[in-house]
């Protein structure tokens, strides 16, 4: 969790908040796409995480994307934004948000992947047609919208 959002639970507690994120679709040359499993969760999801104050999407990704999974991003195209009522999530302890999340198609990227052991405890290449049945609902309309995504951007 970055300061901003440490900050605001203070003030709010467990109540909804909105908070801008990212969320990376990084797949391999076999077209499967890279998950995470969670630590704090029984549950996979993309590599993914909230902007930080001063901070671009685009550089919130590359960071996040480096942080759960050693990886470099290269190049990455929007694919959409994903905000309304279908966005909120609750963490397990009792954390509420809504997101306002860009989903990026990592396009280019370097390294080899590797769980950080701090929010996920591994990390797997999963074809489309087999994603775990424990996967973050939010990310698993994202992942099913990159099937049909032709190059327009979404706006969900």
């Amino acid at each position: 969790m970055n300061d901003y959002v440490a900050t605001m639970r203070q003030l709010v507690g467990h109540r909804p908040m909105l908070v801008p994120g990212v969320r990376a679709l990084i797949l391999n040359p076999q077209g499967e796409v890279l998950l995470m499993r969670r630590l704090d969760m029984p549950c996979w999801c993309l590599p993914s995480g909230s902007v930080e104050l001063g901070e671009t999407a685009l550089d919130a990704l590359r960071r996040e994307v480096a942080e759960e999974t050693s990886l470099a991003v290269l190049e990455a195209e929007p694919m959409g934004l994903y905000s309304g009522p279908s966005q909120r999530f609750a963490y397990p302890n009792g954390d509420e948000v809504y997101c306002f999340a860009i989903a990026f198609v990592v396009r280019r990227r370097e390294g080899s992947p590797r769980a950080d052991g701090v929010e996920g405890s591994e990390l797997r290449f999963f074809p489309l047609p087999e994603l775990p049945q424990e996967l973050v609902p939010l990310h698993k309309t994202t992942i099913e919208d990159y099937k049909s995504y032709r190059g327009t951007f979404l706006l969900r």
